[in-house]
Parts: C-alpha cells; sequence; structure tokens
C-alpha cells in the first residue's frame, strides 16, 4: 500500500511554486462523488486553464497549520485557511510520482502542457439518466453483479461528531464499475456535471474511473487532477500545529482511501450479454428517476387526480398549492356550514318556486376557469381532518363525482386539493373514513431546514411593505433569525407543542420576524416561540464578534478571527447591516471567516431583493477578474 500526504503551501504559491500550478493554475474541480459527500461547491463556474470542460470548483486542503487551523487553496485558486474540524473540504492527496512510474497508466500532456497519468481508480462522475435507469433496474431486481470492493466516506456533517462510516458498494455493468448513491440534504440544489441538481433522497450512480494525476517530473510529485472526495475532517479539534500525521485527513487518506483506489478485479462477464435491451427492460419508456413531494403534487394536479397533503399546521400546505395557482379557491372546513358547502335552496316569491344557489366557493371556481379556460385553478379544501362529520361526507360527494350536491359539476379545467393537520398536532383532528382517504393521493409534507432557508432567501417582491413611524418591512425573514436557524439547525426552526405554553415552528418564525424587524426587541418574540429558544436567540445576538466599525477600521488581529462556528455566523450577520459605500470592503474581510461565511454574507445582505443581488453579482464578477478576493 502506498503512503499518501498532501502539499505544503509553499509548494502551491510563491517562489517555491511547483510547476504544474504555474501551467495548470490552482483551482481544481470536485468530481461528483465530493460533491455528494458535501464539499463546499463554488457559486460560480470556472475555466481551468488549458481544459474545454467547465465545472464548479471547491477549496482543498493543504498541510501547513495558521492560527490552529489549515491552510487550504480556495475556490478561485488563492491562498486561504478553514477551520479543520470543518467537513466541506476538499481533498487532493499527492505522493511520489517515482513510486508509481512503473505501474501508471496513460501517459499524455494535458493541454496545459502538464503530465498526466493514471494511478488507482475511485468514484468520480454521476452518470446520464438513461444508464442510470438501466442501472436502478437491475439494482431493483437484484441483477446488477456486486464486485466485493466498498468505498467509504464519514457520513456526518457537524463539527463535533467523531467519524462515522458509510459505505457504498461497488457493481460491474458492461465491464465499468458503479456505486450507488441516495443523496442526503448535503449540498441540495447544486448542480453536478451533467447539470442535474442534488436532491435529497434521489438516487445517483457514480462511476468508477482511473485516477488522473498532474506530475511534476522536477519535484518527484504526482497530485490528483480532482478533488476526489470530501466531507472528512482536517482535525476534530482546532489544534492543528502541524503535526499533519496525528489527523484525521491522515488516518483516513491511510486506513480508507490508499487501500480502496487499488483496482478490483473484473468479474470477466461477456460485454455483449450484458446489454440491456431498453425495449425488454422498459418497454413502457417510463421514466424512473425520484421525485419530490412538489412533483407528486403537481403531477396528480394535472392529472385530474385530488391530492391531500399531511403535515403540521406550520408545514406551508397552503404555500405549496399556491405555487401551482396563486388565484386558488380556499374554502376553510372548520367553520363551514352545509349550506356554505353544498349550496342551499330560497323560496321564490314571485314564482313560487324553489330555487337552488351553488355554494359561494363553486361560483368563484366556475367564474376563474370560464375566465381562464386553458388554464387550471384548484379548490382547495383545507383543514379536512378537522371538520365536522357532515362536511367532510359533502366533501366525499365532490371528490367522487366532481360535482356539488349532485347538482353543480366543476369545471372541466378545476382541480381539487385537500390538507389536514396530524393527529397529534390537533386535538379535533379525526382520521379520513377509508371511502374519503382512498380518493386521494397523499403526500406528506416536512419542511427541512435547508429547504427553509432557502426559501427565506428568495425574492421577497411579493411581499408587502409596510410603512408607518418610518418603519418598513423588508425582509421575508429577519437577517438574525436567518443566522440562527442555519447555526442552531433544527431543534431551533421546530420545538416540541405541549399546548401549554409557544413553541417554534416555520409559521411561528416568520410572525417573529415581522416582530423583530418592527420592534427591533428580541425579548417581543418570546410570546410565539416560548422563552428557551428566546434567551438561546438573545444569546446568540449578543455573542463577541467583529464589528462592522472594526472592519473599516481594521481594528481586528489574526487571534480574534480564532471564532467556532456560531461566532462566525453571528459575525457575518451583524456585517450583513453594512451600507452599500462599504460593501466590497466588508465582504472581502467575509471571504477571512471561510468560501461558507462569504457566501451567507452575500444571501443575508441581499436578502432576495434584486438591486442588492446585482450588486453581489458585481462584486463577485468583480473577484474573478482579479482572480478572486483575497483571503
Amino acid at each position: 500500500m502506498l503512503e499518501f500526504t498532501y502539499l505544503f503551501k509553499e509548494q502551491v504559491f510563491g517562489n517555491s511554486q511547483l510547476g504544474i500550478f504555474r501551467k495548470y493554475g490552482t483551482t481544481c474541480q470536485l468530481s461528483d462523488f465530493a460533491k455528494l459527500l458535501g464539499g463546499f461547491i463554488s457559486s460560480s463556474k470556472y475555466n481551468i486553464e488549458g481544459e474545454t470542460k467547465q465545472d464548479n470548483t471547491g477549496y482543498w486542503w493543504l498541510i501547513t497549520p495558521y492560527n490552529n487551523n489549515a491552510c487550504t487553496v480556495d475556490e478561485d485558486g488563492n491562498s486561504s485557511w478553514n477551520d479543520v474540524d470543518g467537513r466541506s473540504g476538499g481533498a487532493r492527496p499527492a505522493l511520489p510520482y517515482s513510486v508509481i512510474q512503473n505501474i501508471s497508466s496513460n501517459v499524455v500532456r494535458g493541454a496545459s502542457g502538464v503530465l498526466e497519468v493514471e494511478y488507482g481508480e475511485y468514484p468520480q462522475t454521476v452518470v446520464d439518466n438513461n444508464l442510470s435507469y438501466q442501472l436502478d433496474y437491475l439494482f431493483n431486481v437484484g441483477n446488477l453483479k456486486l464486485t466485493g470492493k466498498k468505498y467509504t466516506a464519514d457520513s456526518v456533517n457537524n463539527y463535533s461528531t467523531p467519524f462515522k462510516a458509510r459505505e457504498f458498494k461497488e457493481y460491474e455493468y458492461n465491464g465499468d464499475k458503479y456505486i450507488r448513491f441516495v443523496a442526503d440534504w448535503k449540498n441540495n440544489g447544486e448542480n453536478l456535471s451533467n447539470g442535474e441538481k442534488i436532491k435529497e433522497g434521489s438516487t445517483y450512480w457514480i462511476k468508477v474511473e482511473p485516477i488522473k494525476w498532474l506530475v511534476d517530473l522536477e519535484e518527484d510529485i504526482a497530485v490528483a487532477k480532482q478533488i476526489l472526495f470530501s466531507g472528512v475532517q482536517f482535525k476534530n479539534e482546532c489544534d492543528y500545529q502541524g503535526n499533519f500525521v496525528d489527523t484525521n485527513l491522515k488516518w483516513f487518506t491511510d486506513n480508507f482511501f490508499a487501500k480502496e483506489i487499488i483496482p478490483s478485479k473484473s468479474l470477466g462477464n461477456d460485454k455483449e450479454n450484458q446489454v440491456i435491451n431498453l425495449e425488454k427492460y422498459n418497454p413502457y419508456n417510463l421514466d424512473f428517476r425520484k421525485v419530490s413531494e412538489e412533483e407528486i403534487i403537481r403531477g396528480a394536479i394535472e392529472s385530474d387526480v385530488a391530492v391531500y397533503l399531511h403535515g403540521r399546521s406550520s408545514e406551508g400546505k397552503s404555500s405549496r398549492i399556491k405555487q401551482l395557482d396563486p388565484d386558488c379557491e380556499i374554502v376553510y372546513l372548520v367553520s363551514a356550514s352545509i349550506d356554505s358547502i353544498n349550496g342551499k335552496s330560497v323560496y321564490n316569491q314571485d314564482s313560487g318556486e324553489m330555487i337552488d344557489i351553488p355554494p359561494t366557493w363553486y361560483q368563484n371556481l366556475v367564474r376563474k376557469c370560464e375566465k381562464e379556460p386553458d388554464k387550471i385553478h384548484i379548490v382547495f379544501f383545507d383543514e379536512l381532518a378537522n371538520a365536522d362529520r357532515s362536511i367532510r361526507k359533502s366533501i366525499f360527494n365532490v371528490v367522487l363525482d366532481k360535482e356539488v350536491n349532485g347538482k353543480w359539476k366543476l369545471p372541466s379545467n378545476a382541480r381539487i386539493a385537500a390538507a389536514g393537520n396530524e393527529m397529534e398536532d390537533s386535538s379535533v383532528a379525526e382520521d379520513l373514513p377509508e371511502p374519503l382517504f382512498n380518493r386521494f393521493a397523499h403526500v406528506y409534507i416536512h419542511t427541512p431546514v435547508e429547504d427553509w432557508l432557502t426559501w427565506a432567501m428568495t425574492d421577497n417582491s411579493s411581499y408587502q411593505r409596510l410603512d408607518y413611524e418610518n418603519k418598513k418591512r423588508k425582509y421575508k425573514i429577519h437577517p438574525a433569525i436567518y443566522s440562527f436557524i442555519l447555526c442552531r439547525g433544527e431543534n431551533a426552526l421546530r420545538s416540541k407543542y405541549d399546548g401549554k405554553k409557544p413553541n417554534a415552528d416555520p409559521r411561528k418564525w416568520e410572525l417573529a420576524s415581522k416582530i423583530l424587524e418592527i420592534t427591533n426587541q428580541p425579548e417581543m418574540i418570546r410570546a410565539l416561540i416560548g422563552n428557551e429558544i428566546t434567551a438561546d436567540f438573545v444569546s446568540f445576538c449578543t455573542q463577541k464578534v467583529i464589528t462592522i466599525d472594526a472592519v473599516l477600521n481594521n481594528n481586528y488581529t489574526n487571534a480574534d478571527l480564532e471564532m467556532d462556528y456560531s461566532k462566525k455566523a453571528a459575525t457575518v450577520m451583524g456585517l450583513a447591516n453594512v451600507e452599500l459605500e462599504n460593501l466590497e470592503l466588508v465582504r472581502n474581510f467575509t471571504v477571512k471567516l471561510g468560501p461558507a461565511f462569504c457566501a451567507q454574507f452575500d444571501n443575508l445582505w441581499a436578502h432576495g431583493d434584486l438591486e442588492r443581488l446585482e450588486q453581489i453579482a458585481f462584486l463577485q464578477e468583480k473577484d474573478n477578474e482579479k482572480g478572486g478576493a483575497k483571503k
């Protein structure tokens, strides 16, 4: 087994820079495997010098210490540093070329003039959709052969939890090898090399490929061309003094990576006999990709199948329906009467006859559908589980026959959706009767923290801006709350409801944001989220941080930069209040805190405002032209 190492800062920058970096550059692409493992992904795409392919870059570890942490090469190819207990750094191993010279293959000169060789193999590139379908099918029917080899990664994503192995079995198909990767929430929404976005719960097949190494003959060094893996802590505590042999990264590289890049033996299958005949295995040309809850809702609505959304009251069930039909007709069933659902009959004194009058919701729905006959409109029956049994019986008739009270048909472009709280979240909720339950497609809604944070930073142009006594509501979610949830995670976004005191949930935080922006008093929000979480929020917001004035006056030291994750997040939160005239200076400072915190600053400062997003994009482009902001 070969012994791998990583490079010193002096080998990448300065007078002792290796020739391969002078020719090829210092930016480095991530393999798709590294992206799925949670490696930091740049927000822009960069040309790799001498290469025609463009892809996202990440930052990669060096073994030179810096203030108890380690130097890195950032996503722009500049010298930087990062906390060693983070898990988003990329690994770019190196070793003496002389030890692999006689066992390497495909020795070529790349477009940049750098010598490239192949040695070992490792999961690297996601396959296209067509091949993914084939591999999924064979996997599901148990007809995909194992090679007996596996690849190991770290399954943890926070700072304090120790290494926990996650294993990926290797399969062989048509003479090539693959691993099957079910994505978790790490890097959810980011692009893979084929343009497909990472979706939590989706399956990706990663091809095991020869590892390419860039060779510096003069210094006898071979360096991995790509960031091969990520997600592994450099060290589990921020006390790195340069003793690389004692680090987690060294341990992982020696005990897993170095052993697992040794190629497995081919199973000797007849390649021609293993080719899938698509007409045989997928005669209906179906699309077997994983789908999200939102996609299921859309599919049911478009297919004219009634859909029922389950979930707690704060999970945004109605907002998901409004995304499909902003003008949907909402019927609140808790306060509904039989007449408001079924319509009523009234006596006409002039004619002496009873006249049937359709319910208001039906009249509104018909009006919308007739006005836009080529557009789908939804009637949304909210809180169906909390409704009176007689009301639910009437709704059953609407869902079953697509008509109201046996008299009025729904328009052909009308669709039905409903929602209800779970039993444990409502004292009056009841299970739906089986006949009614079976008339719906059922979707169970739970909003992950990452999705909520993404929503919090989307364009807030549709939000009403209040203006009285010179107070304006500018944010969908206040930056302090965004930073707090980003730092504390699920336990802060939600707390258990006991019916006795306020609890936190996504909807309560949106209300808390409104109060905080208007009053500017954090203690106010305890009426919404409770005393305990409010106290933690206050503690988070009052941490000792580097202020805007300190940055503008350069009134801080390197020691001041040695902050934990929480203090960095709180620092960035405060800096996000900087005025436009000082934006560039403060933004450049946030780069010193690490790429993730610079990205957080960009989100917080822009906060979905179009003009501010343009300012951030301008600065990002300016960084690219300069070769990146200094770190």
